[in-house]
């Protein structure tokens, strides 16, 4: 049988709010498919429309996700395109599926370049998954063109033929309705820049809180706020405080809907050191066209209207945020809306069907 959208599954590590999460839900959405999570998130969940059927394997306990999951493929094991999106899950699967439980189509996406981000015991873990399972797999998904020849360049055993670029989806008719909710705390009056991700070294946001510390001065009333949550948050807070940011430097925690905060900042960065591709960016693009992204991914350099910077140089990103700050025209937004017109999730899911 020809594989097609309304025969499909998707299958996350777990229901957290993150980039990943984000467009196998989206395509999930949008093929009105089944997502099997292996562990429901303790917070900062997916908002999963009702219509959506999910299936949590464990509340608790990624293992027993893991287990269980292949109870709950085995109504899924013929016939249909199952499509995960985490190297280790993605290799559990192609595994299912070379000792011919799961004979299904198998579709991985790449979320990020693990061979370039990592390094050591953890780089030696990701080649070893990938030698185990990969192999399997009926097509790999990369973000960017860039992604495909770093994985093509380590993953020697798959074909280029079995490997594509597909720019990740956006739901912008859901975006837009975001940002027209509400500011939940007076921020209206306030001039401000707006950031949002995970608190990882990977975001880059003690880059940020730098160049934010070269402009203050410039810039007596501008603040600046986080958004999100992670193992830095610490970390920054001292940061924030040694520089004498305390009410300049807000850390917003985690927040549901961020949205309007893009809509309404003065300027938008993306901060990050390394990505596939930032799901922020093409968020915030779609409501503020003042936004400031670090050349992070593949790709980026090709955005229209966009200010850059190289990742990781504090010198550099205060120079991009100024140049949006003090940008006396009205940026394009048609430019924008033409390069988001074809990420939209039902796109997506025909580029996988059509390329099986």
């Amino acid at each position: 049988m020809a594989p097609s959208a309304n025969r499909m599954v998707f299958i996350s590590m777990s229901d957290v709010a993150n980039g990943a999460e984000k467009v196998l839900l989206m395509a999930a959405k949008a093929s009105m498919a089944p997502i099997i999570f292996l562990k429901k998130s303790d917070k900062n969940g997916l908002h999963i429309p009702k219509e959506i059927v999910h299936i949590y394997a464990s509340d608790r306990s990624m293992i027993k996700g893991f287990l269980k999951l292949i109870i709950l493929l085995f109504r899924y094991r013929k016939e249909y395109i199952v499509m995960s999106t985490h190297p280790y899950l993605n290799a559990y699967l192609g595994i299912l599926k070379r000792i011919g439980y799961l004979r299904s189509y198998l579709v991985v996406r790449e979320c990020s370049s693990v061979f370039t981000r990592y390094s050591g015991f953890k780089k030696f873990s990701y080649k070893l998954v990938y030698g185990i399972g990969y192999s399997a797999v009926n097509l790999v998904v990369c973000q960017t063109e860039l992604m495909k020849q770093q994985f093509l360049k380590h993953i020697r055993f798959i074909q280029p033929d079995k490997v594509i670029v597909l720019n990740n989806p956006i739901d912008r008719e859901t975006i837009i309705k975001k940002a027209e909710k509400c500011l939940d705390d007076g921020y209206y009056n306030t001039q401000f820049i707006c950031a949002a991700g995970r608190l990882i070294p990977e975001k880059g946001f003690d880059v940020l809180i730098r160049a934010f510390n070269c402009i203050k001065k410039q810039y007596p009333n501008l603040k600046l706020l986080l958004f999100g949550d992670g193992p830095q948050k610490a970390f920054l807070s001292k940061m924030i405080t040694d520089h004498g940011l305390t009410n300049r430097v807000i850390l917003k925690g985690w927040t549901e809907n961020p949205i309007p905060y893009f809509k309404n900042a003065s300027v938008c960065v993306v901060s990050s050191i390394e990505e596939g591709f930032p799901n922020v960016l093409l968020e915030m693009l779609s409501v503020n066209p003042r936004v400031v992204s670090t050349l992070c991914a593949g790709g980026i350099e090709n955005i229209p209207e966009i200010f850059t910077a190289k990742a990781n140089d504090v010198d550099q990103l205060a120079i991009a945020i100024k140049k949006a700050l003090c940008l006396q025209q009205q940026v394009s937004k048609a430019k924008h809306n033409d390069y988001l017109l074809n990420r939209i999730p039902a796109v997506f899911v025909d580029v996988i069907t059509k390329a099986l």
